[in-house]
C-alpha cells in the first residue's frame, strides 16, 4: 500500500491556502470474481448457500467487503498561520472503522488527532479525512496509528504532532478469547510531542482526561 500527494510551490506555501491530493494506488476491484469466491468460502464452511434465504448472500457479502475497503481519495487543505497560533490543536472521537488484516473482521473506534502548529495549520475535517484514508484497507491498529501521524507529521511540518486509537477488535470479541468489551489503545507522538515532556503531558492529559469529566 502506498499513497501519493503533490507538493506545495515554495512561494505557494508562505501566502496560500494549498490543498495537495491524496491518492491511493489500490488494485482494481473485481466483484464477480469475489462473490464466486464468497460463495465458495461459504459452501466450503457447509453454509447452504443454495437455500432461498442465502441466495444473495455472497452478492452482498462481496460488495460489503468492497465497501469497507473502498479507499476515498481527498485534498490535505493547509493554510498559513497568521495568527501565529502556537497551542495544541487536537480533534477528538474521529471515527475509526477497519478490517484486521488477520482475520479479515472488522475492528472499529475513536482516534484523537493533535498538532502543534508551525508555519501552517490544516482544516480539522482534514485530520478526519487521514483517519478515513488510512482506515478504509486491512490494517492493524498499530500501522494505522504511526500511518496517521506521519502523514500529518510529513504534510504540514508542524513542531509536534499526536495520535491515539481506541479500538475494539471483533476477531477478539466474537472467537478467540471472546473478550467482549475489550479494548486496544495505540499512540504515536512525533516532534516535540514525543521529546518534550510538558507537551507530551499536555497531549495525553487532554485525550484521556476527558474521560473523567
Amino acid at each position: 500500500m502506498s499513497w501519493l500527494s503533490t507538493a506545495p510551490m515554495a512561494d505557494q506555501a508562505d501566502i496560500l491556502p494549498f490543498r495537495s491530493r491524496v491518492t491511493h494506488d489500490a488494485v482494481p476491484m473485481d466483484l464477480v470474481a469475489a462473490e464466486k469466491a464468497a460463495a465458495d468460502l461459504l459452501a466450503a464452511l457447509g453454509v447452504p448457500v443454495d437455500s432461498a434465504h442465502l441466495a444473495d448472500t455472497p452478492k452482498r457479502m462481496a460488495q460489503a467487503y468492497a465497501e469497507m475497503l473502498r479507499v476515498d481519495d481527498f485534498d490535505f487543505t493547509t493554510f498559513p498561520n497568521t495568527e501565529g497560533y502556537d497551542e495544541l490543536v487536537l480533534v477528538e472521537d474521529i471515527p475509526v472503522r477497519s478490517i484486521c488484516e488477520h482475520h479479515m473482521l472488522p475492528f472499529f473506534g475513536v482516534a484523537h488527532v493533535g498538532y502543534l502548529p508551525a508555519d501552517r495549520i490544516v482544516g480539522l475535517s482534514k485530520l478526519a479525512r487521514v483517519v478515513g484514508f488510512f482506515s478504509q484497507r486491512t490494517q492493524t491498529q498499530e500501522r494505522l496509528t504511526k500511518q496517521v501521524a506521519e502523514h500529518v507529521w510529513d504534510h504540514l511540518h508542524p513542531r509536534g504532532v499526536g495520535v491515539v486509537i481506541e479500538a475494539e477488535h471483533t476477531c477478539m470479541g466474537h472467537r478467540g478469547v471472546r473478550a467482549t468489551g475489550s479494548r486496544t489503545v495505540t499512540s504515536a507522538l512525533f516532534g516535540v510531542t514525543r521529546d518534550n515532556p510538558a507537551s507530551r503531558a499536555e497531549f495525553l492529559e487532554l485525550v484521556h482526561g476527558r474521560k473523567g469529566a
